[in-house]
């Protein structure tokens, strides 16, 4: 099991851990609780240590044009000192990972993937990169925390930090004299920041940030916390709605495709979906009753026939309702109304559109 570089600070809070792609990360603190920390996320401000997350460079002569050829969206969409959502596909179209771009210049980029699929995503890139191009895989070089809500601009500023950069831009900065990377994302779907120290710089970076956000009512939170606000926003989760057997087209991620691009891995296989259809499709499901729907539940129709399962569920403490995602037959839309079985007993979903609740982040 891999430790964060903040482990010894969850330790010291009595952090409930738990394994995340071979990483013991926090799912909650005992002083607040899930709940807590969520609504401390919607309503003043949160620190989340990710640094779980992957970290791999992309450098060289042509480096730009290796990774458009491996990942789905365009990097033309961007500029330097901007990040991408973005797709690594096999050629039958499923995901090895989604991750980050951040690029840098056209022969620098920076690479966020996720934990358990960083080896995977770098040895693909390491295996296909031309002679002109090295793949580094950083994973231990750099932490990374998530600053999420509201208030997340207030503790920029406390800190001295100008936070004027707009939705998925970064800049180099310091805190408390840390070299550090700032960019606006997140998984939350408020406004906020993710911010990456060297590995050595996270705790004191980190101790900065949690000094501060308790000036603003904030807390330190746990992954049980960042798993049902994205869940609300219907972010993705690969081993969820993304994975080697769920494509992005099935998982409603066309958006992050660049179906215009000469070619990417995968891009026959997804254009072939795109055309054709797919068997399932992702949809947002909201409970009429006191059911809260989990992973890998049966979807029925109203007639009790099996038309898909459940990806991701939770309770909504904002909806006060089960919420969640589930891939069904693409013949099921919105304002439909599916039944989910619950430990023997049939509850009711209606489907409905993408967030559950209103998105912050710009």
């Amino acid at each position: 099991m891999n430790n964060s570089p903040l482990n010894s600070r969850h330790l010291q809070l009595n952090a409930k851990m738990a394994d995340f792609g071979g990483w013991l990360m926090p799912i909650e603190y005992p002083d607040t609780g899930v709940i807590a920390e969520y609504s401390a996320v919607r309503q003043q401000v949160g620190v989340f240590d990710v640094s779980h997350l992957g970290k791999i460079s992309v450098k060289g002569d042509g480096a730009l044009n290796f990774l458009n050829q491996m990942l789905t969206n365009d990097l033309n969409r961007i500029t330097a000192g901007q990040a991408q959502y973005s797709l690594l596909c096999n050629e039958d179209g499923g995901v090895v990972d989604d991750l980050i771009v951040y690029r840098n210049s056209d022969t620098d980029l920076f690479l966020v993937p996720n934990a358990s699929n960083t080896s995977s995503v770098f040895k693909i890139l390491n295996d296909q990169a031309p002679k002109a191009v090295e793949v580094k895989n950083l994973h231990n070089e750099f932490g990374v925390i998530a600053l999420q809500g509201p208030k997340s601009v207030q503790v920029l500023e406390i800190l001295g930090i100008k936070s004027s950069i707009d939705y998925m831009e970064f800049i180099d900065t310091t805190i408390d004299n840390c070299s550090v990377i700032l960019c606006r994302t997140g998984y939350t779907g408020e406004f906020g920041f993710e911010i990456i120290p060297t590995w050595a710089q996270t705790e004191k970076v980190w101790d900065r940030l949690i000094t501060v956000i308790k000036q603003l009512n904030g807390t330190p939170c746990g992954l049980g916390a960042r798993d049902i606000l994205r869940t609300e926003m219907g972010y993705p989760l690969h081993g969820h709605e993304l994975s080697l057997e769920i494509s992005p087209v099935q998982a409603s991620a066309s958006w992050a495709i660049g179906w215009q691009k000469e070619s990417f891995r995968g891009k026959q296989t997804l254009l072939e979906q795109k055309q054709v259809g797919t068997k399932l499709k992702l949809r947002a499901i909201l409970a009429t009753d006191r059911g809260i729907p989990r992973k890998d539940m049966q979807v029925k129709d109203l007639t009790g026939k099996v038309i898909g399962q459940v990806t991701s569920g939770t309770f909504s403490p904002g909806l006060k309702k089960g919420i969640g995602l589930a891939l069904i037959n693409p013949a099921i839309v919105k304002g439909d109304q599916v039944l989910i079985d619950i430990r023997g007993v049939d509850s009711s979903f209606n489907i409905v559109e993408l967030p559950f609740v209103p998105s912050k982040v710009r």
